[in-house]
């Protein structure tokens, strides 16, 4: 395992890109997927300058489209290490979009793309850690290490051997859903 770490400030990469006709959908607006695409090659990109090697995406967690991006608008992505595990990196991504006329700026979206350092033969490799130096990057590792304990938590109550769909049938009284059991 190695020893050496990084400064957050040193992950850092920003991407910007005009936005054209050829991005949009059918209501005129840019595709998401194309905004997932564009983060997901950041994503890599910074993961891959914080380890030294390939990586690649394991889990994408939290993509919320908060506003439309427009065609003729600059998106600017930024991307950051928030986390390191042993193999492993959580990369932190805003997105906001500029209105080149107006200069106003709309922030797009938020997300946290886990990637996973590998050697040539694909097997997972150990990554630097993380030197954090403020209470921005110290609130940013905390809360990625929440999300893993949360995820973790979720996939152990619901996968379990031991669930049963009687235990939650309560919890879904007051859902959009019916309930049809065969047997």
């Amino acid at each position: 395992m190695t020893n050496k770490f990084k400064k957050v400030e040193d992950t850092i990469i920003t991407i910007s890109e005009l936005m054209l006709p050829s991005h949009a959908n059918f209501s005129g607006k840019i595709h998401g997927g194309y905004i997932l695409n564009l983060m997901d090659q950041i994503a890599f990109a910074c993961a891959s300058k914080h380890s030294g090697t390939y990586c690649v995406t394991a889990s994408v967690d939290t993509v919320d489209f908060l506003n439309p991006i427009e065609v003729g608008e600059l998106v600017t992505m930024k991307a950051s290490v928030n986390y390191v595990g042993r193999t492993s990196m959580v990369v932190g991504i805003r997105v906001e979009s500029q209105n080149i006329q107006t200069g106003k700026i709309n922030h797009c979206n938020s997300s946290y793309f886990t990637m996973v350092a590998k050697n040539e033969g694909g097997k997972s490799v150990p990554v630097p850690g993380l030197i954090v130096t403020n209470d921005l990057e110290i609130r940013r590792f905390l809360k990625a290490i929440k999300r893993l304990e949360m995820k973790r938590k979720r996939t152990d109550e619901f996968d379990g051997d031991d669930f049963t769909p009687e235990m939650y049938l309560k919890e879904l009284e007051n859902q959009n859903v019916k309930i049809e059991l065969n047997g």
